[in-house]
């Protein structure tokens, strides 16, 4: 398969700029994986497409302020780091977006007693870096909410948080989160929907451009997942009750997936705590997820090869075309998508 198999046209207008308010007004593209039909709706129609026992899988993952600006000591030269990973107490996996950031150089930042040192150089601008303090306990002083590129408006940083988010440590929101409501999981729980929560703590695996000309070239980063016993149990009970597991969003799949490799022949999903370095692209076969929320990503990305592989290529294109027909907001802050 070549990456350029998943690419398409996006006008710049499609991008939403902003996030729907209240969070479920966004529009909700329904696509049928066997036929491929599709309809339109609200996100707050939702709950009427969801049966009781049926499990929704939900990422708790929360953004840190993992934007840190810097300086070179010496030349006094601006560095932005994004921090994506700690590795340890003191050494974090980072971007480091300025040129000439080499090993052993020294950075500081807006307090005097907190510098780091580039302690390993690795591809294109990640950097190992190690810190001369713990730097989480300041990152609420000194970091900003890595907000996508291409957002230029002003927002509250609580606006790129599922209302869910609790367990801190991720670069990014897991966006298909962010429609959801107070009212729309109240809803959801007094039809007997279970909620089950995981943890991926988005970094560079979710959101590196793909560059290779073969997806079978990309090569695809770790990241850290937790997916705990109770939680386990409500997904396995469920799927054994006859429910559909229902992946919200591409990070809870992933974590699904993986978990779903690890467990036994009787059981869904096994409980697991660590690195994630799996890949889905067309031809892989499911083993948890029998439905997905979504948003609508970037072309040639890892996360549109990933629905690829769920619903068929050519079913997914053609859905994306009638959501720009009908006005569709797209990426980080755009409308939904329940494949099902």
């Amino acid at each position: 398969m070549k990456v350029s198999d998943f690419d398409y046209d996006l006008p710049a207008g499609c991008i939403a700029q902003r996030p729907a308010n209240p969070r479920d007004s966004s529009k909700l593209i329904r696509l049928n994986r066997r036929s491929g039909a599709v309809s339109h709706h609200s996100f707050a129609d939702i709950v009427d497409m969801i049966d009781a026992n049926d499990v929704l899988v939900m990422n708790n993952t929360r953004v840190i302020p993992a934007r840190l600006r810097a300086h070179k000591a010496e030349s006094g030269g601006k560095v932005e780091i994004l921090l994506l990973r700690q590795m340890d107490a003191l050494r974090w996996h980072a971007l480091a977006g300025s040129k000439n950031v080499t090993q052993g150089l020294r950075l500081k930042f807006g307090r005097r007693d907190l510098s780091c040192h580039v302690i390993r150089v690795l591809e294109k601008a990640e950097r190992i870096l190690e810190f001369s303090q713990p730097v989480n306990p300041l990152l609420g002083e000194l970091g900003e909410i890595p907000l996508p590129p291409y957002i230029k408006a002003d927002l509250d940083d609580e606006r790129y948080q599922t209302i869910y988010s609790q367990v801190e440590g991720s670069a990014a929101a897991p966006t298909a989160g962010l429609h959801f409501t107070p009212n729309v999981l109240a809803a959801l729980k007094r039809k007997d929907v279970k909620l089950a929560y995981c943890t991926l703590h988005i970094g560079l695996g979710t959101f590196q451009p793909v560059t290779a000309k073969l997806v079978t070239e990309h090569k695809i980063h770790r990241e850290f997942a937790i997916l705990d016993r109770r939680n386990v149990q409500i997904i396995n009970d469920a799927k054994l009750g006859g429910g559909r597991i229902i992946a919200v969003g591409t990070t809870s799949a992933r974590t699904l997936e993986t978990a779903a490799s690890r467990g036994q022949p009787s059981q869904t999903v096994a409980a697991f705590e660590g690195d994630t370095s799996l890949f889905i692209y067309p031809g892989y076969r499911w083993r948890a997820v029998d439905a997905m929320i979504t948003n609508f990503h970037l072309p040639k990305s890892t996360l549109l090869m990933m629905l690829a592989a769920f619903v068929g290529r050519e079913r997914l294109l053609a859905a994306y075309e009638i959501a720009k027909q009908e006005n569709y907001r797209f990426y980080s802050f755009g409308d939904a998508m329940f494949i099902s």
